[in-house]
């Protein structure tokens, strides 16, 4: 018989689904990553992702749960909760509480490398995305807008939209929560799914037991989202 301590720890687990969706993500990256390895291996390219996908998520599965898990057994959950409402990372919570002179060095130089990478990684699709949207509403020819012109009005947007988000400084679980995790929930799970049933170019894909786990998760994480949002 479940008690009100473990359902409270099923909902709990489930409303945070999005927000490990969001962790894990790195499809603003595949485009490229499908080009260069197009470009490298040819009629292999498929093949050769699937390795490289599967050894990539694999080291990212164990360094971020490590990371999440230290973070936790550091902290517990009145130290997570008091970073979370102080909108700082765990690292700098860390410094700022417990004094320590390696962490208040190294937390910094950390924090700073995860977010160049995880910046990189996203800008990259997202100008590629912005670049299309451009292309495809104001200038489908290519001849009012030069490429140059385009990727530098691109990056600026980019820049000062995110330099508006920085100094708001708003709450990013919240963001995650109620934002970014419904739209990339979708996009990774539920899209492609719909588009393997429906694209006569993605049929090789269809009849896989993979897919029916890539729905069930894409469901579970957009209900967690929809209850969460619930007053």
């Amino acid at each position: 018989m479940l008690t009100g301590q473990r359902i409270m720890l099923i909902i709990t687990q489930w409303l945070v689904i999005p927000v490990l969706v969001f962790a894990f993500n790195h499809s603003p990256a595949i485009s490229q990553f499908s080009v260069a390895m197009k470009h490298e291996y040819g009629s292999r390219a498929s093949e050769r992702a699937s390795v490289v996908l599967k050894r990539s998520t694999l080291l990212l599965v164990v360094f971020t749960m490590g990371f999440v898990w230290s973070c936790v057994l550091a902290l517990g959950p009145h130290g997570l909760q008091a970073a979370k409402d102080q909108n700082l990372p765990v690292l700098s919570y860390l410094a700022n509480e417990h004094g320590s002179p390696f962490i208040a060095y190294l937390g910094p130089a950390v924090a700073l490398a995860a977010i160049a990478s995880s910046f990189f990684g996203h800008y990259m699709g997202a100008a590629e995305g912005a670049t299309g949207i451009v292309r495809s509403m104001v200038d489908r020819d290519g001849t009012k807008i030069s490429d140059k012109a385009l990727r530098t009005a691109v990056a600026v947007f980019i820049f000062v939209t995110t330099w508006f988000v920085a100094i708001a400084n708003p709450s990013i679980l919240s963001l995650i929560e109620s934002l970014a995790g419904p739209v990339i929930a979708v996009i990774l799970y539920l899209m492609p799914m719909y588009a393997i049933r429906r694209l006569p170019g993605l049929e090789p894909y269809r009849g896989k037991i993979s897919n029916v786990f890539v729905t069930v998760a894409g469901i579970v994480a957009v209900s967690g989202i929809v209850y969460g949002l619930l007053p």
